[in-house]
């Protein structure tokens, strides 16, 4: 089959590989008819490839057709249409079934302290082949697939996989109330949605940061105020301007260690991405490596006991955070990776009619084959072509 492989810090090749097959009990094969590019994929690309072997295949927004199903597989069959989430849960063991499905006791990565596997994320997530392919093997089948209707194109149901059930989680997380005011932090995918799912469960104004101007075009068609953060000098200033000196209600962070406004910690993920894996590993590990721009704009704006969801990525160890003032103000946060299944039942209902509340049919801006993958990744990252979601067709 054709995959999409990491071949080193800046550089991924489609390339020619064994098909999976089916090695437990539990395994489904899934051949891909949709797969995205995720920002998380970026960090896999620009600075984390001490976690990486050449040839790693990467992607973990997945959905297509079954081929194959395992013995114990029951729920779904060859032919159903699925979307496989990002991370591999079991569905029955003490985490699963508090519905922590990120945090799989089964499919824990102890060997590295990190929660559930996920597909095509680095060796600190279990190394697991991902989607970006024609062919995916889908280890604890018999829990993780959804199986969508065959109406619509793969788009309206392909961000169960991720996009929409994280941000469903960032904005759950928030606390947001009928009536109140949510600031989002970055309009990429996770931030696009997560704003339009903050007015859908009740927010009154959804005010949103960032610098690209299609992304903050395609906010605005959805009711959201934008504040440009390459006009505005001071974010936290202009969101209490527009909140009676307050602050927002609830702050979603959905842009991660991709933040801009902090170059020292830019430098040295950089410089961290390019020392061998071992003392690139240490570094990342050690030393305060993280971007922290984002979080400072959420923890400004913030009004007093506001609530803060995080749910960029941050991959290493981030400056002190300023618990004095979190303090003082009365923060309550919450973060980590989207426990997926916790929200499909939400959501999915909003997706299967002809309307679209959620605005699902209007992220995707390029869509293309798979043999084009390593030019999505190029325009995804220098925001290129007015680039905010790409899906690759395999």
């Amino acid at each position: 089959m054709r995959a999409l492989t990491w071949q080193g810090t800046g550089k991924v090749s489609v390339e020619t590989v064994p098909d999976p097959v089916i090695q437990e009990p539990t395994d489904a094969i899934v051949r891909m008819t949709s797969t995205a590019i995720c920002g998380s994929d970026l960090h896999l690309y620009d600075v984390l490839g001490m976690y990486l072997d050449e040839g790693d295949i990467l992607g973990h927004e997945p959905m297509g057709i079954v081929e194959a199903v395992g013995a114990e597989v029951t729920h779904i069959k060859p032919g159903d249409r699925v979307v496989i989430p990002f991370n591999i849960s079991c569905g029955h063991c003490f985490f699963c079934r508090k519905g922590y499905f990120a945090q799989c006791e089964t499919t824990q990565v102890k060997s590295q302290g990190k929660g559930a596997s996920l597909f095509g994320y680095t060796k600190l997530y279990g190394q697991v082949p991902g989607g970006q392919a024609e062919l995916l093997r889908v280890p604890q089948a018999h829990f993780g697939p959804i199986k969508v209707p065959d109406h619509h194109p793969d788009e309206r149901y392909l961000f169960l996989s991720d996009v929409l059930t994280t941000s469903w989680q960032a904005a759950q997380w928030a606390d947001i109330e009928k009536g109140s005011t949510v600031l989002v932090t970055g309009l990429g995918p996770i931030g696009q949605m997560s704003a339009r799912i903050a007015r859908h469960l009740g927010a009154e104004r959804v005010i949103a940061v960032d610098s690209v101007p299609e992304r903050n075009a395609m906010a605005e068609r959805h009711g959201i105020e934008v504040l440009d953060s390459s006009k505005v000098e001071n974010i936290g200033d202009a969101v209490r301007d527009m909140t009676h000196g307050r602050g927002a209600d609830s702050v979603i962070e959905a842009v991660g260690m991709e933040a801009h406004g902090t170059p020292f910690q830019a430098a040295a993920m950089k410089a961290a991405g390019m020392l061998p894996d071992g003392l690139a590993r240490k570094a990342t590990e050690t030393f305060g490596v993280d971007r922290m721009g984002a979080l400072r704009t959420a923890f400004d704006s913030v009004r007093r006991a506001g609530t803060i969801s995080i749910i960029g990525v941050y991959g290493g160890e981030a400056d002190p955070f300023p618990m004095m003032d979190l303090f003082d103000k009365g923060v309550t946060m919450r973060m980590g990776q989207a426990h997926v299944k916790q929200w499909v039942d939400d959501i999915l209902p909003l997706l299967t009619g002809d309307d679209d509340p959620l605005g699902v049919d209007d992220l995707t801006t390029h869509r293309i084959p798979l043999e084009e993958a390593p030019h999505g990744y190029e325009i995804f990252k220098k925001k290129e072509d007015g680039c905010i979601k790409v899906v690759l067709k395999p």
